[in-house]
């Protein structure tokens, strides 16, 4: 009998990539490609839906190609929590002062909406209780209302859906417009059990949401991985290269495709903490252009600052919280990139690179254990250097966009080791934001054991090792290096009926391959250390208390 597999396509910010899953969740074949990425103003960030669609075609039909397509049953979407706008005859409607209608998407990390986030969240409405108390700019509602401020007649006027781009993704490949619960309760104030809120969304001043019981913004809705109208259109399937009706499975933010691919791996053996305990335990760290830190709990759990509690939005009938950092591989090139002596590391790195096929970061890893001199003391170098990283505000838990960044202890000079102190003490500074985000959970009830980290910044070891060590936990790394398509991947496997609920296909697809240990010679080095990364808050806050006077 052939083997079966299934499809899993992610939409990240930069980059669309698919791979092919074995019903053990192997990874047989994976494909990238790029995808454009325009800033027409600061704080604007905006994307096309016809070139992602036409890069998800792409990327699939390559890794499809050593198979016979009836061996795919199931294909799963994931992509960024960007919004789409489309016409009435499902067009690209533009989101741009210029009016180019392929610029229909509002990117995730788009920042345009600060205003309308903060009116909202000052509104003090009760559906704002399951976002931590404050309204995101990078969630839908604010940017919902800055279209209609700033492009009324250009956009507003002429939009009838709306979609998350997973949701967009699945109506591409099955013309439902059915959504997903994990997009519409996490980004859009839905409610699973209670629907949309009329008087928030009256409240706001967007009233006209309301129309054609909500039409615009989606009217029936169901739990990630349920099977979505008859499967493939005959068209989506000419697209992608499979047969029509192939089962599709209700989509994910990446994020929590991330989340499938590692939180619910089988541990025993391990010696975890978090074995012979309940998923509750562990917390999912999707590590890329940014953080998520996703936890799950049998009951509703209200942490200040931190988005949620969710129901359904990851796995079905449990309720999720998600902190997360809004810059994180972001902010390491940023700093990097950005040192004076970038230059010169790299003319270093290129003299190694035919040798030891070297990229930066491992290279600068490298460097500071000869800095070092022995593994422990690498962290040691940073002790005179420390960093705030909300060089984009804050997400979790201080839900305060408005944060920046902060660095204490730069010397005159510009070397490629001041570089890599600066470098390591920005991974210190992400670490030990976990390690706040953690503690605002461990005082709502949350009783965290066990790190499991995937996504692109999770492949540098030395994030890793710090996470571990600044926090005192172990850090579970996936036995497959890209977890959040083998999430996607679960997708399929759950709407081709292979697997009877996503809980099941969790355990038997995602697998631990690594284990990290903290540093517990470091446990007081880091206790130190996070005293004084509070501090950096404190003082921030007391800087913008002085500056506000005249």
């Amino acid at each position: 009998m052939a083997e079966v597999y299934y499809v899993g396509v992610d939409v990240g910010t930069a980059s669309v990539r698919a791979a092919l899953v074995t019903r053990q969740g192997l990874l047989k074949t994976t494909a990238e490609e790029p995808i454009t990425i325009w800033k027409p103003q600061p704080e604007h960030y905006v994307q096309s839906s016809t070139e992602i669609w036409q890069k998800c075609c792409s990327v699939v039909k390559k890794v499809i190609r050593e198979v016979q397509s009836d061996q795919v049953r199931g294909v799963g979407f994931d992509a960024t929590c960007s919004l789409v706008v489309l016409d009435e005859s499902f067009q690209p409607v533009p989101v741009t002062q210029d009016g180019d209608p392929q610029k229909n998407v509002v990117m995730w990390m788009d920042h345009r909406a600060a205003e309308q986030a903060d009116r909202i969240t000052n509104t003090g409405h009760r559906v704002l209780n399951r976002v931590g108390g404050v309204m995101s700019q990078e969630m839908q509602p604010p940017k919902l209302l800055w279209l209609k401020e700033n492009l009324k007649d250009s956009c507003w006027n002429k939009a009838a859906h709306f979609f998350d781009l997973p949701d967009f993704l699945s109506w591409k490949a099955t013309g439902s417009t059915t959504r997903s619960l994990c997009t519409l309760v996490c980004k859009w104030t839905y409610c699973p059990s209670a629907g949309w809120d009329s008087s928030f969304w009256t409240i706001v001043g967007l009233e006209d949401l309301l129309e054609n019981n909500f039409s615009k913004i989606g009217s029936e809705t169901c739990p990630p991985g349920s099977p979505l109208a008859g499967g493939l259109t005959p068209q989506a399937a000419a697209d992608l290269g499979l047969n029509p009706g192939t089962a599709v499975g209700a989509s994910l933010i990446d994020a929590h495709a991330g989340g499938l691919g590692v939180v619910g791996a089988d541990v025993q053996g391990f010696d975890l903490p978090c074995e012979g305990w309940p998923i509750t335990s562990r917390m999912a760290m999707i590590c890329g252009t940014s953080t998520c830190h996703m936890a799950i709990s049998e009951q509703p759990r209200i942490v200040p600052g931190v988005w949620g509690p969710y129901l359904s939005a990851m796995v079905p009938d449990l309720w999720l919280n998600e902190g997360g950092q809004s810059a994180t591989g972001r902010l390491v090139d940023h700093i990097v990139k950005g040192h004076a002596a970038y230059a010169e590391l790299q003319e270093q790195v290129n003299q190694r690179v035919p040798f030891t096929g070297a990229d930066v970061y491992s290279y600068l890893n490298s460097h500071l254990a000869q800095m070092a001199g022995s593994p422990p003391d690498v962290d040691l170098l940073g002790s005179s250097i420390h960093v705030w990283p909300d060089f984009h505000g804050n997400r979790s838990p201080l839900a305060d966009p408005t944060l920046k960044g902060m660095v204490i202890g730069l010397p005159l000079s510009q070397t490629v080791d001041d570089l890599a102190r600066l470098y390591l003490a920005t991974l210190q500074a992400l670490a030990l934001g976990t390690r706040h985000i953690l503690e605002s959970m461990k005082e709502a009830g949350y009783d965290i054991r066990t790190l499991f980290l995937c996504g692109g910044l999770s492949k540098n070891l030395l994030f890793v090792q710090i996470q571990a060590s600044a926090t005192a936990l172990p850090v579970v790394l996936p036995d497959q290096s890209e977890a959040v398509l083998v999430g996607a991947a679960v997708l399929g496997a759950c709407a081709s009926q292979d697997y009877g609920t996503i809980q099941e296909a969790m355990e038997k697809m995602a697998k631990v391959g690594r284990v990290i240990q903290p540093n517990q010679e470091l446990k007081s080095f880091y206790d130190r250390k996070y005293k004084v990364f509070l501090q950096l808050f404190s003082h921030q806050r007391e800087y913008q208390a002085l500056m506000k006077h005249r």
